[in-house]
């Protein structure tokens, strides 16, 4: 994990709106202490899973004995992922309409990485 450089911790702490002397006294704070605040982040950091791969199907049930004019669609997934060198699958089922929702939903959350604020975010974090 590389340390931020100054200028980044500058600009992040800038934002929080602290005075001037508070942000020389916390950056230098920061540059006495970064090798170690960087070793105890490193350390805490959660060990997400990874993708490996995904499996689809659509099952649609066309009638029942009750409802003969039935359309019911299913969307079924099974989400393989890899954890600490550990295979796994989850197997995830749901209609069109909540997937289409959570795509939505995703490529927004993608949009949203591209805003300035994200990338410092993200650019801190490494």
């Amino acid at each position: 994990m590389e340390p931020i450089s100054e200028i980044d911790f500058q600009d992040s702490i800038h934002v929080l709106g602290f005075s001037d002397e508070l942000n020389k006294s916390l950056l230098q704070l920061y540059l006495d202490n970064r090798k170690e605040i960087r070793s105890i982040l490193g350390e805490l950091a959660p060990r997400l899973p990874s993708y490996h791969s995904l499996e689809w199907r659509l099952d649609v049930q066309l009638a029942s004995r009750s409802l003969r004019q039935q359309i019911k669609p299913v969307v079924t997934m099974k989400l393989h992922l890899n954890q600490n060198e550990d295979p796994t699958a989850q197997v995830l089922q749901t209609d069109p309409a909540t997937l289409l929702h959570l795509i939505q939903q995703l490529e927004q959350a993608l949009g949203e990485m591209k805003t300035n604020h994200c990338k410092r975010i993200v650019r801190n974090m490494k």
